[in-house]
Parts: structure tokens; sequence; C-alpha cells
């Protein structure tokens, strides 16, 4: 009997009601601040993702799916959304348009990985990017909208963890650092902290072994290294996030796994798993653009995995809305037509009757109670 490919899952119609509860409510959320709905392709060529998410990836080196079409091009499904959405805001010159760009986006994505609960080898992804200003207020903006949607959606006892990691002038001299006090403990650490520690030190931190979990409470932090113009973004972030009221904690160890992230990078974590299980994860790219090949650009922004939003809405027992039924339409002949009337009437009637008049249905079933009553007169009416 034919199953579903290892790592997906069909979203049968039983569980329907939460994907689209979580994407009304995400779009509800980005509208009212100006972000505007963005669609990309399915696979993009496949230097994007190895110049924009950087070659020493985990991402790149091992979880992506890339192959050669029939014409020689080498091409990737796209394994997160942030350098298609770069890619776009290029190719279409929206650098001329009022910045920043604000932009919103669902999309499948797809990484080889080990399945779990919540991560997938095809997942979804809910995403936003503001593009082309530095200003902390749009990184506190990005944080906030993050935020706000974990609250509408009804989930609790989240955490929001924030850190710097500097930039192309003050992060040298801090995986210098990293480097130093790594390279006492190398045989201690896994084979790929070990292969890190070469090309990619920053990822030591985020690390999940636990054979190399022992080395972090001691490790260098990124925010002692900062140089001046990072210490103000990062001060001024603070400041913006302490106006807004928004609960967060500083985590000195918190990186993202993409090359592409400068300054600031930000986490939303449940309670059960934490870092095994973020929710929302984004932070600054600044340098993204420029390494794609256009002019100097920043940006900022998160992405958020639909599946873990999910699975948490189901832990946490959030009521969601059940799917509001469509329209009606009936269609017979017209020598039919009065009976097919009266027997739909009856069945529609029964429907209803089938509710308590209690207050938690009173009201919706005084509505339907007068819509039927209201349809019932014009069809008289139109029948006569």
């Amino acid at each position: 009997m034919p199953q579903a490919p290892r790592g997906t899952v069909d979203v049968l119609p039983q569980e329907q009601k939460y994907w689209r509860y979580v994407e009304r409510q995400a779009a509800d959320i980005c509208r009212r601040f100006g972000y505007q709905r963005i669609d990309t392709p399915l696979f993009e060529a496949a230097d994007l993702f190895n110049r924009g998410v950087g070659d020493e990836t985990d991402i790149v080196q091992k979880e992506t799916y890339t192959f050669q079409d029939r014409g020689g091009d080498w091409l990737t499904l796209r394994p997160e959304g942030t350098a298609s959405v770069c890619r776009a805001y290029l190719e279409h010159g929206m650098s001329n348009l009022p910045q920043p760009v604000r932009l919103y986006y669902f999309c499948p994505i797809f990484r080889y990985e080990r399945p779990q609960a919540g991560r997938y080898r095809q997942h979804h992804q809910f995403g936003l990017e503001a593009i082309g200003v530095p200003d902390p207020m749009i990184d506190a903006e990005i944080i906030q909208i993050a935020w706000l949607l974990t609250q509408k959606l009804g989930l609790r006892d989240l955490s929001l963890l924030v850190n710097t990691i500097g930039d192309g002038d003050c992060r040298p001299a801090y995986l210098q650092a990293l480097r130093a006090y790594y390279e006492q403990h190398l045989d201690h650490l896994c084979g790929d902290c070990r292969a890190r520690y070469a090309h990619n030190p920053l990822r030591l931190l985020d690390c999940k072994q636990e054979i190399c979990q022992q080395f972090l409470a001691k490790a260098p932090r990124s925010a002692d290294y900062l140089c001046a113009a990072c210490q103000e973004h990062w001060g001024n972030l603070q400041s913006y996030l302490n106006l807004m009221g928004i609960p967060y904690r500083i985590d000195h160890r918190l990186v993202r796994g993409l090359d592409y992230y400068t300054r600031t990078v930000f986490e939303i974590q449940p309670p059960e798993e934490g870092g095994q299980s973020t929710i929302v994860g984004g932070g600054r790219y600044d340098g993204l653009i420029e390494a794609l090949g256009g002019h100097p650009t920043p940006g900022v922004g998160f992405g958020s995995g639909i599946e873990r939003l999910v699975l948490n809405l189901k832990r946490q027992g959030v009521s969601v809305p059940e799917e509001s039924p469509g329209p009606v339409f009936v269609n017979a002949d017209s020598d039919r037509i009065e009976q097919v009337l009266d027997t739909l009437l009856v069945l529609l009637w029964r429907l209803l009757c089938r509710h308590p008049s209690s207050s938690s249905h009173g009201g919706q079933r005084w509505y339907w109670h007068a819509r039927l009553a209201e349809w019932t007169a014009n069809c008289d009416h139109q029948l006569g």
C-alpha cells in the first residue's frame, strides 16, 4: 500500500481548522502593520542558497534537496524563505519603493533532516521581512509582530530570547576569541562541532549534543565584543522592547543557523522542549542582499513553522473555531423546485434544532434562524 514519503504528512480535513486559524491570525496581523503578501517559486537556482544561506551551514551541506534539471541547471527546493524574498526584492527593483518594503508569505519548506514532532522534511512556514531600513525600531517591530502572533493564537508560557551577534566589523574579534576558547576542548566535541570550529565557529554555541553543552557556560559572549555602532543598536533595541512592554530575556548563547544574520537574533520557544522546538526564529541580515549581488541593503525578519504552531495549539488545548460552512446552492428542474426546497428546508431546520439554545449557541442560532427565514421568504416570492 503506498504511503506518504518519510518526513511528510497529510493535512486531513479535521486538521484544516488549525491551519486556517493560524493563517487567518497571521495575515490579519500583517495587514494591520502594513505588510503585503508575496509568493516566490518552490525552487530556485542552487547558487542562491549557497551564496545567501552559506556554504558551510548544515542546511546547505546536509539538508537541501538539490537536483539538475533536463536543461542542465542546478536547482534547489526552497529550504528557507528569506533568500527567495531578497532575490525578488532585487529582481523587481523594490529598492525604488518607499523603504522599508514590508512583505509576508506562506510557503512550503524542504529540508532533509531526521523527522520528529513538529519537524518534517516538507514543512510549511509563515514569515515576514522588512527590507531597506537599519533602524533598530524595525527590529523591535518584527519582534513585536512575532510576539503578538503567539498571543493572538492563544499560546501561553512562551519565552522570548534575544541576543546580538555583531556585524562584519566586530564579529571577527569575537570569532577569534571563540576559537581560542574551544581550541582547548576540541578533543571532547562532537564531530560536527570539530568541523564547525574551523569553518563556522558561531554555530558551536548552537549545538544540541549533550557532549558539547557542558562548554557553553564559560564561552565568550558576543555582546562583550561589539563595536560602537552595534553597541548603540543593541541598546536602542532593548529600550524599544521595554517601551513596548514585551517580556524578553537576553540569551548570550543564542545564535541562528544561517550565515546571513547580523546584530539582532531572537527566538520564541515553548515550555516543553526549549530550543529543540523553537516556534519563531529570526533576526537582522544586513549583508544578505549584497551577498546576492545587490547594493548593501539592511533587512530583518522571522520565520515560523506552521506545523509547530499547530502542535503547540493542541498541546495547550487552545480552542480553535470550526470552519464556517459555505453557502448552499440548489439546482433543480423547474417542475421539481418546490419539492426540493421543501426537503432542504426540513433538513436545515432539523440541523438548527440539534443545537441547544444555550448562551454559547443562542446568538448564532438566532442569526441562522433569521437568515433561513429571510431566504425562505425570498424563495416564496420568486416562486410565487
